[in-house]
């Protein structure tokens, strides 16, 4: 059976790899809607915007406001019946494994051919889980990633958008006039940001986001 009539979003914040991308599935996947996102904070506008349930996401770890595996793990948790499928430069297992881990169903390296690419979409699309050829996946230790992690997927959609905004250094008011909310209410963002995450302030909370960026991460 051939897939088709799909809703697919394709969040990187290259626009050449974007475009390239859509045009060289086009074919395997007809009449399918496509979106693009060129950063994290534009991809939830896309999934808040359209009305229509989304079928896949194409996610790049490293776009702007993405901060490592956090826009994964969001996903996850707050949009669950929409498969997520990682495409990324970074191809070691570490990062492969942790993908998988916080939810991913599916991780394509970039160098991949579109023929990889198409096989891993159509695996996923009907239920499976894909990987490279080769590929082993190793266990993910309870390490303190991993529970910044589980943290992280116990905010709400305003509040990780408010973490975000804290993490590019936007102050209160700011934000505040952003959402269009009292800065009282942003105030109350961050008290329960800090608890859920167990930080204090707003500078040990961008240091929590951050542990989840793959440069980051120890892996030894």
């Amino acid at each position: 059976m051939k897939l088709e009539n799909l809703n697919i979003i394709i969040a990187d914040d290259h626009p050449l790899f974007r475009n390239a991308l859509r045009l060289a599935l086009s074919n395997a996947f007809e009449h399918t809607q496509w979106f693009e996102a060129d950063s994290a904070e534009a991809l939830q506008h896309v999934l808040d915007e359209k009305d229509q349930p989304f079928d896949l996401i194409l996610l790049d770890l490293q776009m702007p406001g993405s901060h490592g595996y956090s826009t994964l793990i969001h996903l996850r948790t707050h949009h669950p019946d929409i498969p997520v499928v990682v495409i990324s430069a970074h191809e070691d297992i570490n990062t492969i494994s942790r993908a998988i881990h916080y939810g991913s169903s599916g991780f394509i390296p970039k160098s991949a051919s579109m023929e990889v690419l198409e096989e891993a979409l159509n695996a996923v699309l009907y239920g499976d889980i894909w990987l490279p050829k080769g590929i082993q996946i190793v266990p993910v230790s309870d390490d303190p990633t991993d529970k910044m992690a589980s943290r992280l997927s116990d905010l709400t959609p305003q509040q990780y958008r408010v973490l975000q905004m804290f993490a590019e250094g936007l102050l209160n008011k700011q934000i505040a006039y952003d959402f269009g909310v009292s800065e009282a209410t942003i105030k109350a963002h961050a008290t329960a940001i800090f608890r859920k995450l167990g930080v204090r302030n707003r500078t040990q909370a961008v240091i929590a986001l951050q542990q989840l960026e793959m440069d980051r991460i120890d892996i030894s």
